[in-house]
């Protein structure tokens, strides 16, 4: 579903991507992983189109997507869940929730399904909430929350658990397990907490200096080669 294909991108002149590829097939959660610093929002915008990149190609779902703007590629079924959350703090629950479905289709339906509040119980009784008033757990629940109404096929989500408290780090984990044993959305998931990421993950990728250094299967992503690129 998702292509990555020997991607470079520059910040001044620094390189701060060197030829990276990844691939990404429907129903399966990839993890990102590597120390801070090493390129990994970085790469994770070049693949929403947040950054233009240098080199190198994104194909999702068959179709060279290199080129398109972060509206367009929403609108072919990509959802961004950045780092920070980014929700609209002035909005109302369900304010943003309705606008996560901009990008979609004009006839299509706009309601917030029943399914958004199966996963995420506590959106429901805040709904006339300000963003800004939800605690950091709420609001990262509140930014998964925004994407998925826009019915993505791939979801990214950028350290989904940093700052949280871990009883919605749980919350989230149950999310992310549940979506990607639905099997019909892809989820590449960029991640400190290697627990987290080990649990939730069916392959990983290690990002150092901005080039690929390790990869494979979950079987595998507890080692000391992994281990050594993700210790400070």
């Amino acid at each position: 579903m998702l292509d990555v294909n020997a991607i470079d991108q520059y910040y001044g002149g620094s390189h701060t991507l060197r030829g990276v590829s990844l691939s990404l097939p429907r129903g399966e959660c990839l993890a990102l992983l590597g120390r801070n610093g090493v390129g990994k929002t970085t790469l994770l915008k070049c693949v929403m189109g947040v950054l233009p990149v240098a080199g190198g190609s994104v194909r999702f779902d068959g179709a060279d997507v290199t080129r398109l703007a972060p509206h367009q590629r929403a609108a072919r079924g990509m959802a961004y869940v950045p780092q920070g959350r980014d929700i609209f703090a002035r909005l109302t629950v369900e304010e943003n929730l309705y606008m996560g479905m901009a990008a979609r289709p004009a006839s299509a339906a706009r309601r917030i399904k029943d399914e958004i509040f199966e996963l995420f119980p506590v959106l429901r009784a805040m709904l006339g909430r300000r963003g800004g008033d939800l605690s950091g757990g709420q609001q990262q629940q509140l930014a998964i929350a925004r994407a998925l109404v826009a019915e993505p096929r791939l979801i990214i989500l950028d350290e989904p658990t940093e700052g949280i408290q871990p009883s919605i780090i749980k919350d989230i984990a149950r999310v992310v397990r549940m979506l990607r044993e639905r099997g019909d959305i892809a989820i590449l998931l960029c991640e400190q907490y290697f627990d987290f990421a080990r649990e939730l993950a069916d392959r990983y990728v290690v990002l150092s200096r901005g080039e690929v250094v390790a990869q494979g299967e979950r079987s595998s992503m507890d080692t000391p080669e992994v281990r050594r690129h993700l210790s400070v």
